[in-house]
């Protein structure tokens, strides 16, 4: 989807909600003027992959501990120099939710609810659940948003989200 793509849909027949990717760790919606257009047309934002991928939750300490089979082992930004470059960015988002209370997958999900956007985590255990259900009722400062913005400003990450292929 592109911006001009969501306007002419958009004037064919009024869209409602558009989902894509959109987290701290990918934020082509805002590069590439989706997010901002979607805003102005009246049309909801929903985000899947709010966790980027789940490596916002700080569990993921090495390419090691992808299973043989996890797909992100194929995609740039989680392999090589750009893992552990994406890594300490996502220690400095623990340190800041550390400090307010909270994991970074929290803080994380925050962030995208504070952007007007509806994220859709995946998850595979029911604590995870519950403590992304709990994010929904954070509430960032200007300047605790400012500081993620510090932390993670779009163009941070290393790496293409998806392979050239």
């Amino acid at each position: 989807m592109t911006a001009d793509s969501l306007r002419r849909g958009h004037a064919v027949h009024p869209l409602t909600a558009l989902q894509t990717e959109y987290s701290l760790f990918d934020r082509r919606a805002e590069e590439e003027d989706i997010l901002q257009t979607a805003k102005a047309l009246g049309i909801g934002f929903v985000a899947y992959s709010p966790l980027g991928r789940g490596f916002l939750a700080g569990e993921i300490q090495s390419p090691d501990d992808f299973a043989e089979d996890d797909f992100r082992r194929f995609f740039p930004r989680y392999q090589g120099e750009n893992f552990y470059r994406n890594l300490e960015l996502v220690k400095k988002l623990q340190a800041l939710a550390a400090a307010k209370g909270v994991t970074s997958s929290q803080l994380a999900l925050a962030w995208v609810l504070a952007q007007g956007v509806v994220p859709i985590p995946g998850t595979r255990q029911r604590k995870n659940l519950e403590a992304n259900v709990a994010a929904a009722g954070l509430t960032l400062s200007a300047a605790e948003l400012t500081e993620i913005e510090a932390i993670l400003p779009v163009g941070s990450v290393a790496g293409s989200a998806y392979p050239e292929m």
